[in-house]
């Protein structure tokens, strides 16, 4: 029988958030209904509302996201009925070539529920990654739910969904960074402070935090930065190569996504240093680099989607972490709130005033 819960939609382009009733059907094959505990507020949403993903408005929003599995669809083996899980946007299909090759991280065939949740009278829902996770219950495929350590807190968890396994995966699986390297993170907001900690967590000697705002580089120091540059105020790229003997860093990684700061971090980085580009650009952006500084400066040039992660190894291990005391995901927790109270949480997100606000349902 079909579940009426409360969820948040973006009903068109810049308009108000608003809740409304949400329909989740049964469970078909190889899908799940999850009740959320948790959902963080991400840039990702406030790009959905305003329009910058898609217009298959109205969208139900949320997407980083812990719960608790309420019902599974014919065929689901991996998780079960009072399961603790975190969910993810790429259930991976296990059978395209990059799943074949043993590289399921770069599955290129991910998959989401088949079937729309909607509104009371009707009109489908379209999904922020295929979660919607702003509501009391969400179909989603089993594959997008991770099974982790129930006593982990929710709230802390749930973010590693999104924006937290995003930059503490551009660090370790995109970028490498090993014991001794230097990194250099530019943008230290939710994605960027994750970089950081990322980054220590793996053991880099050198850790320089970039940002224009003190706040968060306030924070990026209590993740672990031993260094901290307001590009505001001075360069940022003689910055880091001043703190890195002259060379620049190992492992340069841009969590803002602008030609500016993918620049700074071309610029920036050692010579067979490594560039990773984990903040999203938006479509219209363009960047121009001399030919034969690509050429000659060496080393890779990367792009970290999701953080390059495999939920089903990543997830538990990270809250493995996290319990053992190893990784504070609680730090990236500014605020919890409540369904309502999104609208004002895009705008204190939006102002650079939290790390993360956790809808707590």
């Amino acid at each position: 029988m079909a579940l009426e819960v409360r969820g948040v939609i973006a009903p068109g382009k810049d308009e108000p958030v608003r809740v409304e009733t949400i329909v989740v059907p049964d469970p078909g094959p190889g899908e799940a209904v999850v009740r959320v505990r948790t959902c963080g507020v991400c840039h990702t949403d406030l790009h959905y509302k305003q329009g910058g993903i898609s217009d298959d408005y109205p969208f139900l929003l949320g997407h980083e996201a812990a719960g608790v599995v309420e019902l599974v669809g014919e065929g689901v083996t991996e998780v079960a009925p009072g399961d603790f899980v975190i969910l993810n946007w790429r259930a991976v299909c296990g059978r395209c070539r990059a799943c074949l090759r043993g590289r399921p991280q770069y599955c290129f065939s991910t998959h989401n529920a088949r079937q729309r949740m909607t509104l009371k009278d009707g009109t489908e829902l379209s999904p922020a990654l295929g979660i919607g996770a702003f509501a009391e219950a969400t179909l989603v495929a089993a594959g997008q739910c991770t099974k982790v350590d129930p006593e982990a807190s929710p709230a802390a968890a749930g973010l590693l969904g999104c924006g937290v396994m995003a930059g503490i995966g551009s660090a370790i699986n995109t970028g490498g960074v090993g014991r001794g390297d230097s990194v250099a993170v530019i943008g230290c907001g939710g994605v960027g402070g994750a970089a950081v900690l990322g980054s220590r967590l793996a053991g880099a000697a050198r850790i320089i935090a970039v940002d224009i705002d003190e706040r968060k580089l306030a924070t990026a120091r209590q993740l672990g930065a031993t260094h901290t540059v307001n590009s505001a105020q001075t360069d940022a790229v003689d910055a880091i190569r001043e703190l890195t003997g002259g060379f620049g860093a190992d492992v340069v990684i841009d969590a803002v996504g602008r030609p500016e700061t993918y620049r700074q971090a071309f610029y920036a980085r050692d010579l067979a240093g490594t560039v990773v580009l984990v903040g999203v650009p938006t479509p219209e952006m363009r960047i121009e680099l001399p030919l034969l500084d690509v050429f000659g400066r060496g080393g890779a040039l990367k792009s970290s989607w999701y953080g390059d992660c495999l939920p089903s190894r990543d997830f538990p291990m990270l809250v493995d972490l996290y319990r053992q005391g190893r990784l504070d995901l609680d730090a990236f927790v500014s605020e919890t709130i409540a369904l309502d109270g999104i609208e004002a949480a895009f705008d204190r997100m939006h102002a650079g005033d939290v790390l993360r606000s956790v809808v707590v349902l």
